[in-house]
């Protein structure tokens, strides 16, 4: 895997995390705003919506750059949609962003001759 799929990664997992905060954020001023005067949905809606938004990109770029499969493609897709399934997807991306790296990090160093690994 190259430095571009492991940067892929890492913005989709960069971005996951404060997505799913958002959603439960918006959860919490949907209940407020029916049982208070209290009335965050339309801010947080804009967020969440700015963050669902750039998730879905980061993840469509991700897809393509690391060659996933239907069925990966789609667990990190249902992941966004689900409140706390961007931390899920968050730990699950950090594992693959780590590997991509060292992987990365290892090619590179059999190219330059420094390793024969």
């Amino acid at each position: 895997m190259d430095l571009k799929t492991a940067s892929a990664l890492r913005r989709l997992r960069l971005v996951s995390a404060p997505e799913a905060v958002s959603f439960l954020l918006l959860l919490v001023c949907s209940v407020l705003k029916r049982t208070t005067d209290f009335n965050a949905v339309p801010v947080m809606g804009m967020v969440h919506g700015i963050l669902f938004v750039l998730y879905v990109l980061f993840w469509a770029d991700a897809w393509n750059r690391a060659k996933w499969s239907l069925r990966t493609a789609a667990l990190y897709f249902v992941l966004s949609v689900l409140p706390t399934g961007g931390f899920f997807a968050e730990r699950r991306l950090r594992r693959e962003a780590e590997s991509a790296v060292d992987a990365a990090i290892a090619a590179r160093a059999r190219k330059e001759g420094v390793v024969n690994a």
